[in-house]
């Protein structure tokens, strides 16, 4: 972070979320929008070239999910600070969000009071989950650790290798891409994968694959 203003960076395609964002971080005397955008590629090209230390991203984007935005940015800005601002309390959004290393994660019924406070927390290092998601998150993974915990996985080498993209938060098309197989082979696979781990969402294998490391077959 820099000793002097905080450099933020918007990310949302309706650009009257965008204004009403920056009108509210403009009366922020310590803060300083640095950039715009309204897609996937354009945050990660605005971001490479503004380096902003913190970004407010929307979760759904037009070319793509704003996790893959995050994912993307991080990897070659680690020093950045996400916070994921969206209308949806996903559960598995809201895990896939926090392993691509969002600091935050706030609904868009936020008062902007509540956004600067958060911009603030983050900016200082710490995270931040909107009370609405914070106990369904909680939840979860209490439901994880019961079930999950004892449960051996009967994994192949190659769905063990599947399960680890899925813990990344790679979308099937993104897994089908590295590993050179169709989009519904790939969907087939994690539908196997779910099923010998006991589980539901996806959400839950990250959780699960972050929790533990099972032993390929």
């Amino acid at each position: 972070m820099t000793s002097e203003k905080l450099r933020v960076m918007i990310v949302d395609d309706h650009e009257v979320v965008r204004e009403g964002i920056r009108a509210v971080l403009d009366r922020r005397p310590g803060v300083s929008v640095v950039g715009e955008a309204g897609t996937v590629a354009q945050a990660v090209e605005v971001a490479l070239k503004e380096r902003p230390d913190l970004v407010i991203m929307d979760l759904r984007l037009p070319d793509g999910s704003g996790v893959e935005a995050c994912r993307e940015i991080r990897s070659h800005l680690p020093e950045t600070r996400m916070i994921m601002l969206t209308s949806y309390a996903d559960d598995e959004a809201v895990m896939n969000a926090i392993l691509a290393g969002a600091s935050a994660y706030l609904l868009k019924q936020t008062h902007a009071r509540q956004l600067v406070e958060a911009v603030e927390l983050v900016a200082k290092g710490e995270s931040l989950l909107d009370p609405l998601v914070t106990r369904r998150v909680l939840d979860q993974v209490r439901q994880i650790s019961a079930g999950v915990s004892d449960k051996k996985s009967q994994l192949t080498e190659h769905e063990y290798k599947i399960l680890l993209l899925i813990a990344e938060g790679k979308t099937n098309r993104e897994i089908a891409s590295e590993i050179y197989l169709s989009d519904k082979t790939v969907k087939n696979y994690v539908s196997n994968i779910l099923s010998k781990l006991n589980l539901r969402r996806r959400s839950e294998a990250a959780a699960y694959i972050a929790r533990r490391t099972p032993e390929p077959r």
